[in-house]
C-alpha cells in the first residue's frame, strides 16, 4: 500500500512539475492575422496570417460566452471532467466504427486540438494512440482555460478561415464577443466538416438545425429558443471582407499590435470617399482624375477620415499611392501662418495697410497670381485675396521665428536648408504633406497650440502641447479667413468656415484647407505623376470640393454644434481709420471697427487726413491768418509718395492737396512722418555675383508728402540722392555688414542694418 501512495505522490509531483514548468503559450503556435478597427469597433482591414490563413487570436474573455457554451455542447460536453480523453465516448465511437460500420468520432476537444497542433493522422490505430498520448501531454502542460481558448482560435471554419475570431469578422462582420446564439450555432457546426459544409449549403443547414434542436433540449428555458425557429445564415464570404480606408489601414499595419484600434469614423470616411468620387466624375472633362482629403476633429485631434486617392484600385491614377503622406508644394495655404507671425511680432494688425505693388527682393521678383497689382490693401484683404507681394514683404519683416523657423518648430522636418527657399517659402516654395498642413490648421483652431494628430484610440487626447502662436494671433487669423467668400459663390450658412486655397507653381497642385465647425479639412486635387493642368487652381478646383464636403458633413451631422471662436481676452476692438489702418484722427472720413492686440499691434494716431485752408475763388492753399469770409477749410489725404503712385498705377488717382505758398511752406509743418525704407529689407542677406557687375541693390523709401528729396548714407558716407518716387541703385564693393540710412530734405531720417555677400 505504501508503494501505491509513493507512486501516487510521485505522479502528482511529476504532473505538478509539468504544469509549473514554463511552456510556450499556445497563442504562439500559429501565426495570427492582424485587424485594423474603426473608432466604433467595426473592421477596416483583416490580413492573412503568414501561412495564408485567416486566423485572429482572441483571448477567451473576448469571445462571446454563448459561443463557448455552444461549442462545448457540440464538441465536448464533458470537457472540464476528463484529462484529455473521454473513455466512454472513445469506446462508443470505436464500437460504432468497427462493429456497426457507422464511422463516428470520439475525440475530445483536447484531442482535436492535438490533431491540429501536431498534424497527427488519427485515422489509423497508431495515429489514434499518438493522438491520445499527446492529449494527455497537453492536459498536463496547460490549463483547461488555455486549451479551450486555443481550440476556439484554431478550429477550422471553412476554406482558409480558422478560429471564431476570424470567422465572426468574415461571416458576420462583428467581433467574437458580440456573437448571438443563432450565429454561434452556425459557427459551431463548421469544425466537424468545414470543407463539405462550406460547399454544400443544405448539409450545413441540416447540421445547424440538429445542433439548434439539441440546444433547445438541453436548455429548454432559454428565452432565446423562440428566435431559433429562423436561424441566422452565414452573412458574408471571404471576398466580402471589409477593405475600408485602405491607405490609412495600410499605414496602421506598420504597428506591431495584432489589433489596431483607430480613430477613423466609418460614416465620415464613406462620406468623403463618395463626395470625391462624385466630384471627380463631374470634373473629368477638365482632366481632373485624382483627389485626396484629410478630416481632423479639433476637439480631440483625431483623424476621422483619410482618403489617400480617388480610387485605390485604379492603376491609371497610381491609386495605391497615399497622397495624404506625399510631399507637395502647399502654395498659398501657408500664408495664414505668415500673417499670424506678423500679428504676434507686432508688424501688422488685421487692418494695417500693406502695399500690393511691384517689388524686387534682391534677384527675387515675385508676382501676383493674376499678374496685377491692387495698390494699398489691408492685411485682412491681402490674406483673403491671397496677394503675393504683401506676403513676401511681410515674410521679410519677420524676425524670430521667421516662417522657416516656425515650420521647424511645428515638427515639419522635410524642408531643405533655409537658404534654398529664401522669401519664396511664403508662396509655397517648400514641400509639405497633407498631414503636416492639417496639423498647422489644427493649431489655428487650438489657440496656437501644436498637437500631434491622433490615429489610434490609445493615443492621449489633448496631450502636453507647444504654444507656437498666441491665442490672439490664432483668433485674428481665423476671424480674417472666415470672411473669405465661398468658392462656389453661394451664401454662407451653417457652420462658420475659415478657409484658404493654394496653387503650386506650374499648376501641379490645387489645395484648399481650413476649419469648418469642429473639423479641420484639407483637400488636394492633382496628379500623382506631377502632370500639370491649367485647371489645377486652388480657388477654382479644390475650393468647390472643400465646400462640397463641408456641406455634406453638416447635413450628415445635424446634431453637431458649430465650434465657438470666442475672442481671447488679449484682443480688443478699436475704431480704425479705414484708409490708413491707424487710429482715426479728427479728420478721418471713414471709421471702422477692427481688432488689435494691446501692447503688440502697431497702432498710432493717423496723420493721413489733415485740414488745409483754401481760397474760395482759386481753390489754392493760403497762409495764415485765415479769413472765414473768403476762405474755407478742406480735408485732404496726404498720401506718401509711394502710395500716391500706387493709386495712379491702379487707375484710382487721389485728389492731391494744394501746395502752400512758398512764403509759409516752411513755417507750417505738414507732417512728422519719417521716411520708411522699403528696399532693401531688414534681416535679409543680399547676394551679388562678382562676375555680374550689373547686379545692384535697389534703395527705395517712402517719404512724407512735403519731402522733395531723399539722401542715402552708408555709415557717414553719402552714396547718392533720389526723388521719393525713384530708386537708387547701389553696389557695395565688398561683403559685410552695412548700416544704411536715408534722410529727407526736412531732416527726418531712418536707418537699418543689412548684410551683403559678394559671391566669387
Amino acid at each position: 500500500m505504501r508503494s501505491v501512495y509513493l507512486a501516487i505522490v510521485a505522479l502528482a509531483v511529476i504532473l505538478l512539475g509539468l504544469r509549473l514548468w514554463p511552456a510556450q503559450p499556445l497563442s504562439q503556435l500559429m501565426p495570427s492575422s492582424r485587424e485594423v478597427l474603426a473608432a466604433d469597433g467595426s473592421l477596416l482591414r483583416l490580413t492573412l496570417a503568414s501561412d495564408g490563413q485567416y486566423r485572429l487570436w482572441q483571448d477567451l474573455e473576448d469571445i462571446s460566452p454563448t459561443m463557448i457554451q455552444v461549442m462545448l455542447l457540440k464538441e465536448d460536453r464533458y470537457f472540464y471532467y476528463h484529462l484529455g480523453v473521454n473513455p466512454v465516448a472513445l469506446v462508443r465511437a470505436t464500437f460504432a466504427t468497427y462493429v456497426d460500420g457507422d464511422r463516428q468520432g470520439g475525440s475530445t476537444l483536447t484531442m482535436q486540438l492535438v490533431r491540429r497542433v501536431y498534424e497527427i493522422n488519427s485515422r489509423s490505430v497508431l495515429g489514434k494512440l499518438e493522438q491520445i498520448l499527446a492529449a494527455f501531454w497537453l492536459e498536463a502542460r496547460y490549463s483547461k482555460r488555455e486549451l479551450l481558448e486555443a481550440y476556439l482560435n484554431l478550429a477550422p471554419m471553412g476554406g482558409n478561415i480558422e478560429g471564431v475570431g476570424a470567422a465572426s469578422q468574415i461571416y458576420f462582420h462583428k467581433v467574437a464577443g458580440e456573437l448571438s446564439l443563432s450565429e454561434a450555432l452556425s459557427l459551431a457546426v463548421m469544425p466537424q466538416s468545414p470543407a463539405r459544409r462550406a460547399r454544400f449549403q443544405a448539409d450545413f443547414q441540416a447540421a445547424r438545425d440538429r445542433l439548434a434542436l439539441f440546444w433547445q433540449q438541453t436548455y429548454p428555458d432559454d428565452p432565446r429558443n423562440q428566435g431559433l425557429q429562423v436561424l441566422t445564415a452565414l452573412g458574408a464570404e471571404r471576398n466580402e471582407l471589409p477593405f475600408k480606408a485602405p491607405h490609412f489601414a495600410r499605414r496602421q499595419l506598420r504597428q506591431d499590435a495584432r489589433i489596431v484600434h483607430t480613430t477613423i469614423e466609418p460614416k465620415l470616411q464613406a462620406l468623403l470617399e463618395l463626395r470625391i468620387r462624385q466630384y471627380i466624375t463631374s470634373k473629368r472633362h477638365l482632366g481632373v482624375n485624382n483627389a485626396t482629403a484629410l478630416l481632423i476633429d479639433t476637439r480631440d485631434q483625431a483623424i476621422k477620415a483619410w482618403v489617400g486617392s480617388a480610387d485605390f484600385f485604379n492603376p491609371m491614377i497610381y491609386g495605391q499611392v497615399d497622397g495624404v503622406t506625399a510631399r507637395r508644394s502647399p502654395g498659398s495655404t501657408l500664408k495664414p501662418f505668415l500673417y499670424a507671425l506678423g500679428l504676434d511680432q507686432g508688424i501688422i494688425h488685421p487692418q494695417s495697410i500693406l502695399k500690393d505693388a511691384p517689388m524686387a527682393f534682391g534677384s527675387f521678383e515675385p508676382e501676383n497670381f493674376d499678374h496685377r497689382f491692387t495698390g494699398p490693401i489691408s492685411a485682412r484683404d491681402a490674406l483673403i485675396k491671397s496677394r503675393n507681394l504683401p506676403a513676401v514683404w511681410l515674410a521679410g519683416q519677420l524676425t524670430d521665428p521667421n516662417l522657416y523657423g516656425f515650420l521647424r518648430q511645428a515638427q515639419i522636418f522635410g524642408l531643405r536648408q533655409e537658404s534654398h527657399y529664401g522669401l519664396a517659402l511664403a508662396l509655397g516654395g517648400g514641400e509639405l504633406t497633407m498631414m503636416e498642413l492639417g496639423r498647422l490648421y489644427l493649431m489655428l483652431a487650438s489657440e496656437g497650440r501644436y498637437y500631434p494628430l491622433r490615429e489610434r484610440t490609445e493615443q492621449p487626447i489633448n496631450p502636453p502641447s507647444m504654444q507656437l502662436l498666441s491665442p490672439a494671433a490664432s483668433f485674428l487669423v481665423l476671424d480674417m479667413l472666415k470672411d473669405n467668400p465661398r468658392a462656389d459663390g453661394l451664401p454662407r450658412q451653417g457652420w462658420r468656415v475659415a478657409w484658404k486655397t493654394g496653387t503650386s507653381w506650374g499648376f501641379h497642385d490645387a489645395w484648399s484647407a481650413g476649419v469648418a465647425g469642429p473639423y479641420v479639412l484639407v483637400v488636394w486635387v492633382g496628379n500623382f505623376d506631377a502632370t500639370p493642368n491649367a485647371a489645377f487652381i486652388g480657388a477654382e478646383i479644390a475650393g468647390p470640393l472643400f465646400f462640397n464636403i463641408t456641406d455634406a458633413l453638416q447635413a450628415s451631422l445635424p446634431s453637431t454644434a458649430d465650434r465657438i471662436w470666442a475672442p481671447p481676452n488679449t484682443v480688443k476692438k478699436v475704431n480704425i481709420c479705414a484708409e490708413s489702418g491707424e487710429l482715426p484722427n479728427l479728420w478721418c472720413p471713414k471709421v471702422i471697427e477692427g481688432w488689435f492686440i494691446p501692447g503688440v499691434s502697431p497702432v498710432k494716431v493717423s496723420t493721413l487726413h489733415r485740414p488745409v485752408w483754401v481760397d474760395n475763388q482759386t481753390g489754392m492753399a493760403v497762409c495764415p491768418p485765415y479769413d472765414a469770409q473768403t476762405q474755407h477749410q478742406e480735408i485732404f489725404a496726404f498720401w506718401p509718395s509711394d502710395m500716391a503712385s500706387l493709386f495712379e498705377q491702379a487707375g484710382l488717382p487721389r485728389k492731391l492737396a494744394p501746395q502752400l505758398p512758398e512764403s509759409c511752406r516752411n513755417a507750417i509743418q505738414l507732417s512728422n512722418i519719417d521716411p520708411v525704407i522699403r528696399s532693401p529689407l531688414k534681416n535679409v542677406t543680399y547676394s551679388l555675383r562678382q562676375s555680374h557687375l550689373h547686379e545692384h541693390i535697389a534703395l527705395l523709401a517712402d517719404a512724407a508728402p512735403d519731402a522733395s528729396m531723399l539722401y542715402w548714407f552708408v555709415g557717414r558716407d553719402l552714396i547718392g540722392q533720389s526723388l521719393p518716387k525713384q530708386a537708387l541703385e547701389w553696389r557695395p564693393s565688398t561683403s559685410g555688414d552695412y548700416k544704411l540710412s536715408v534722410t529727407d530734405d526736412k531732416g527726418r531720417s531712418t536707418s537699418l542694418n543689412l548684410n551683403v555677400s559678394i559671391l566669387h
